[in-house]
């Protein structure tokens, strides 16, 4: 089945009491049994709900993956998959990755003795040199959030492979229309589904794809036990969104394509980065592992001034200042001060997040709207 036809059908089938072709809320917190342990496969809605079921059906068939595990967040999945951990444990992550994931291993997990290794995963001889009895995790975000640097998936596997260690590929900037970590040898792929996946700015979710059936069975049981679910309406608009995610992102990376050509040409830019530009860096790898570079742009200017830069993002029009991103409307954030603030500065500006930094998570407008409403934006600085 190929992906427009799974994103449609997969997980999803008509409700055997009305015919309803959508499905239903099941607005639910327990359900009825004939006697004591004799139900009809659900008893508690934070252990099982149809319509969670359904959307985790759908996602596993979207990632290629075993089982899906949904959580109330992006980061309440990630905490599940960190709490598979034990104190003494410890993490190799990318050293460019969202402020909150940061936050969560440096600032919560830390507390309780697991340790976290941040590092560029272009070199996997710096990478092996981090490695250790007790490295259990290899944390991937490809494209990485805000510098859209990407990291050779296989490569790390086989790394990881070697010492017998899981990795986590951190999907959300890619969506899986344009990326399937699993296929690649990772064991699990997270997704902040609040993104690409919802698709509509509406609603906040995440979850954990995995290889097997012994790490989805731990999952389950942490998402029983910890409780950190998401509800049926919340399970449902992310079951719509999917059902347009490859229409959506491939027009919003047709209309990113165009707009980081036209910074990359503009007199007040500095550097544009964009993976699908010949000297981004691993652009090789991004054509290999990606169907296309994704619908997120972000660069600063010629003079790295953080005044000038939110000026510019205070004219924009159709672009709207927000935090988040993946949805049809186009957003600009600043990383600094918004999505990046957690991470200390000296550490962010060695991954080249300056002060002038901005992302744009391109949508699905007009894209000649979308690059007159820039223009009208540079012409006030």
């Amino acid at each position: 089945m190929k992906f427009g036809t799974k994103a449609i059908h997969a997980g999803v089938e008509p409700d055997p009491s009305t015919g309803a072709i959508m499905t239903p809320i099941f607005q639910t917190s327990t359900y009825v049994q004939s006697a004591p342990g004799k139900h009809q496969g659900f008893e508690y809605a934070r252990t099982q709900n149809p319509t969670r079921l359904a959307l985790e059906k759908s996602l596993a068939a979207l990632e290629n993956g075993h089982d899906a595990i949904c959580f109330g967040s992006g980061l309440a999945a990630m905490d599940a998959i960190l709490k598979t951990l034990s104190p003494g444990d410890e993490i190799i992550s990318t050293n460019d990755l969202y402020g909150g994931s940061y936050r969560l291993m440096t600032k919560i997990y830390s507390r309780f003795g697991i340790k976290s290794h941040f590092v560029n995963m272009d070199d996997t001889k710096k990478l092996e040199k981090l490695i250790n009895a007790n490295t259990k995790l290899i944390w991937i975000e490809t494209p990485t959030n805000p510098m859209l640097n990407i990291v050779d998936i296989r490569k790390v596997v086989r790394v990881a492979s070697k010492h017998k260690i899981k990795v986590c590929v951190d999907n959300t900037f890619a969506s899986p229309y344009l990326q399937n970590p699993i296929d690649m040898g990772a064991d699990m792929v997270l997704h902040s589904a609040t993104k690409y996946l919802g698709g509509h700015s509406d609603v906040i979710l995440g979850a954990v794809v995995v290889k097997t059936a012994a790490l989805a069975k731990e999952l389950h049981f942490i998402q029983n036990a910890a409780g950190a679910v998401p509800g049926p309406q919340d399970c449902f608009l992310v079951l719509r969104g999917i059902k347009t995610l490859h229409l959506r992102v491939e027009r919003a990376c047709k209309n990113a394509k165009k707009i980081a050509k036209y910074l990359q040409m503009h007199p007040k830019v500095g550097k544009v980065y964009y993976p699908g530009f010949k000297d981004h860096p691993n652009h090789e790898v991004a054509k290999k592992q990606m169907r296309d570079f994704g619908a997120m742009v972000s660069f600063d200017l010629k003079k790295d001034s953080e005044s000038t830069a939110r000026k510019i993002m205070s004219s924009t029009k159709l672009f709207s200042l927000a935090e988040s991103l993946g949805g049809v409307e186009s957003l600009i954030g600043h990383p600094a001060t918004m999505t990046h603030a957690s991470i200390p500065k000296k550490d962010r500006m060695k991954v080249g997040l300056t002060d002038s930094l901005m992302r744009l998570s391109v949508g699905v407008e007009d894209v000649d709207d979308l690059i007159e409403d820039l223009e009208n934006a540079f012409a006030n600085i």
